[in-house]
């Protein structure tokens, strides 16, 4: 039986991996900031359990109620706010890139000991606006930027590991973020134009079924034309 971290996992892309993931029969450890919610989703899966943890303030961050031996590692936790360069202040800077980029690095350090006693696979949800920075956009973009070179570099340094690295970026999908995202842009919000949360969660499981021979490394999903 396989055990598998994710983050961000009350989120609607984490929710939909974590329930993926469970049909296949894995062994699920489920990170977020808000015990109740996690501890409401683990009833929910069986076997899961629920590790509380801030992204957002990565220094907190310690090894504890890490698995000693560690399948995979998903990536799904972040944050948005949408505004131009001239009016994003430190703090927003500060929260977007803690959440989005340092708060995984510094987790993904935390559980390599974990993930090399495994040969486990690193799968980072990234975003469009990870290979595209649009105006408003800069926070949010640059922090999925620098998520794709941690992607990127860890890859290469863990292959010696049998450790494998995914990047998936999502186009819009369907989740409360998305409707904030509209929200900030003063749009209506629709989300039956937009990819489904379950749509993402079988890409990271292809992913992770491929055989050992082969690696997926980045896979790109754009809403359909339904």
């Amino acid at each position: 039986m396989r055990t598998t971290l994710i983050t961000g996992a009350t989120g609607g892309i984490g929710t939909a991996v974590a329930e993926n993931l469970a049909a296949r029969g894995d062994r699920l450890v489920l990170g977020g900031r808000d015990p109740d919610r996690l501890r409401e989703l683990a009833g929910r899966l069986p076997g899961a359990r629920v590790l509380p943890a801030d992204l957002g303030d990565p220094g907190t961050l310690s090894a504890d109620g890490l698995p000693p031996r560690l399948d995979v590692l998903v990536h799904c936790a972040g944050v948005v706010a949408l505004g131009p360069v001239a009016d994003a202040d430190a703090a927003v800077w500060e929260r977007t890139l803690a959440v989005n980029l340092t708060g995984p690095a510094v987790l993904t350090r935390l559980a390599l000991p974990a993930l090399r006693a495994a040969r486990g696979h690193v799968v980072f949800l990234n975003s469009g606006a990870g290979l595209h920075a649009g105006p408003g956009w800069s926070a949010y973009a640059a922090s999925k930027f620098g998520l794709r070179a941690l992607a990127d570099a860890l890859r290469a340094e863990e292959a010696a590991h049998g450790v494998r690295v995914t990047t998936v970026y999502p186009g819009r999908t369907a989740t409360a973020m998305q409707a904030a995202v509209h929200a900030q842009e003063g749009r209506e919000y629709d989300p039956g134009r937009w990819i489904q949360p379950a749509a993402v969660a079988a890409a990271v499981r292809t992913a992770l079924d491929l055989p050992v021979e082969a690696h997926l490394t980045e896979v790109t999903i754009r809403p359909g034309l339904g």
